[in-house]
């Protein structure tokens, strides 16, 4: 519509611009009053189910509950703090210990048939998705120990999982269903210091030191694409500042590093703890992460169609939204 309208004008680039800047910018805003407005409504299913007698409320309560567990899992707490999620968790359960202290309204008028079924369905919906959390859809995959590419601090998985459907970005890239999208948190629990920042400066990880999870053989090295400006983004292969590890078995991918740090040459040997760079936004990236993922070493195949790999950091495995506390 905007290209019909204005043309191939400048004014049409501009507006353009802005509208995809305001489309990207609401859409954290977004998605953290859906995950607050949908908390609120767990509390008060929990609540309404415990003014009348199990029999005629169960419905109410069990999706309350489960709507409350699959908020706790998926939301995304982290653009506000990673403790809302902790207070929001014991605001459940003080909810519940007041449901089985409140009287019931016997008199009270059970529920329809009707709403019973729907209350069912998103019930078992939410059950399963918040099993599949902790499951996800591929299977048992094959892992490979890294040791962790930061110095000690508090991390964040922004993305990651077993596939779908905590990893649904990454599963849609091609080979990247087991990779990771990591930040730093703030005392506070935030991954920068407001929601949202244009400046990169704000977000907690920018700049960070990234080192080898590995020894290995360089075998791409290159930081000249600037930094984006959140939430701009600029897809493409080699719009990203990255550095990949060759290993006798597998190939480590790091991605999104800031312009110009990359320290170390392709062809160069390194070892586990080496630095490599720093982190950035550059390339298909909205706000400073470190992009990771592994896959299987293949003659005569690019390291990206290689197996993909599930990462364990330091032994420990890590899925969406668990924090990492890096010593």
């Amino acid at each position: 519509m905007l290209h019909n309208y204005y043309g191939t004008s400048p004014l049409r680039k501009i507006l353009i611009f802005c509208v995809k800047v305001w489309q990207d910018t609401m859409i954290i805003y977004c998605l953290l009053c859906i995950t607050i407005a949908l908390a609120l409504y767990s509390l008060y299913l929990v609540w309404k189910a415990g003014s009348r007698p199990l029999a005629a409320t169960y419905s109410y309560l069990l999706l309350g509950l489960s709507l409350g567990w699959f908020l706790y899992l998926y939301g995304t707490w982290v653009y506000l703090s990673i403790y809302s999620k902790y207070v929001f968790g014991g605001l459940l359960l003080l909810n519940m210990a007041a449901y089985a202290a409140r009287k019931h309204d016997h008199a009270a008028k059970p529920t329809p048939r009707w709403k019973r079924v729907s209350n069912g369905i998103f019930t078992f919906i939410f059950i399963v998705m918040s099993v599949l959390y902790f499951t996800g859809t591929t299977g048992k995959p094959q892992r490979v120990a890294l040791a962790f590419p930061f110095k000690p601090g508090k991390y964040f998985v922004l993305q990651g999982g077993k596939g779908l459907p905590t990893n649904v970005f990454h599963f849609s890239l091609r080979g990247a269903i087991y990779a990771m999208d990591i930040v730093k948190l703030n005392s506070y629990g935030g991954r920068a210091g407001k929601i949202f920042s244009r400046k990169l400066e704000d977000y907690v990880i920018y700049g960070d030191t990234v080192y080898a999870p590995c020894d290995g053989l360089v075998t791409r090295a290159y930081s000249n694409n600037p930094d984006n400006i959140p939430p701009a983004m600029n897809r493409g292969p080699k719009n990203t500042n990255q550095v990949v590890l060759e290993t006798p078995g597998y190939y480590v991918f790091m991605a999104h590093l800031k312009m110009g740090s990359v320290v170390v040459r392709e062809g160069q040997y390194v070892k586990q703890g080496d630095p490599l760079g720093c982190v950035g936004n550059s390339g298909f990236s909205t706000e400073p992460h470190l992009h990771i993922q592994v896959h299987t070493k293949k003659a005569g195949v690019p390291w990206y169609q290689g197996k993909p790999l599930y990462i364990l950091f330091n032994g420990k495995s890590y899925l969406l939204n668990e924090v990492i506390n890096a010593k």
